[in-house]
């Protein structure tokens, strides 16, 4: 079987490379280039109808959607999805809020605080606003959970792809420790590392992920520090 995915160098399309590498599945690559609107070409608007990276072809099969390409994933390997009813249903709940919620916020913060001629400072704080009550209800929910849903699972990769790049959306993360714990550990994650150089890592996004691993190696500082004093 031949899984190839379909994919460009955005939050959503390192979800399901993130996905895969942690989940040690071989796959293929094929680079949707967006500048030259490819994902608008008949060729792969027939694998993916919305026209939006990334998709994913497994042995014939076309899936498009990222949450609905994490679910399959997760369903096809066994990984990083409970089996248990209630297990499945927590990891769903904070994968449907990242789809829901993270996602759509950080992403028109981005269309108005990055690329939007006309700076209209009302529309950058209002997605900025929302973005960071949303970073906030994580926060809340990680400081009494290591990850979101239990163990680590794919409503983490999902929401970590685009929390890491709060920065890029001018989103502050300042006095929101357990998120960064959060974010810091998966950064440190080598399957992680290698999903968000598929196709290609981005400067601008991988400023946050340097950050992240000097906020974990700090902490590891405090914590040998205090081991020593006790």
């Amino acid at each position: 079987m031949t899984i190839t995915l379909y994919t460009a160098a955005t939050p959503n399309g390192y979800k399901v490379s993130v996905a895969l590498e942690e989940m040690g599945l071989a796959y293929d690559v094929h680079r949707i280039d967006l500048a030259k609107g490819e994902q608008k070409s008949p060729e792969f608007l027939a694998i993916c109808p919305n026209g939006r990276v990334p998709a994913l072809v497994d042995d014939g099969f076309a899936i498009f959607e990222s949450g609905a390409i994490l679910v399959y994933l997760a369903e096809k390997t066994g990984l990083l999805m409970p089996q248990d009813v209630q297990g499945r249903s927590r990891v769903m709940q904070w994968l449907m809020f990242q789809m829901g919620g993270i996602g759509p916020m950080m992403g028109q913060a981005n269309v108005f605080y990055r690329y939007f001629p006309e700076k209209i400072p009302a529309a950058i704080a209002r997605y900025q606003g929302e973005g960071r009550r949303l970073f906030a209800v994580l926060d809340r929910q990680l400081a009494n959970n290591e990850f979101l849903a239990g163990d680590y699972s794919i409503a983490d990769i999902a929401n970590w792809c685009w929390v890491r790049t709060a920065k890029w959306s001018g989103i502050e993360t300042d006095g929101l420790p357990h998120l960064l714990r959060w974010k810091a550990a998966i950064a440190e994650r080598p399957a992680a590392q290698r999903g968000i150089a598929v196709p290609e890592a981005t400067k601008v996004r991988s400023e946050d992920d340097q950050e992240a691993r000097a906020f974990a190696s700090r902490a590891r500082t405090m914590i040998e520090m205090g081991k020593r004093e006790a």
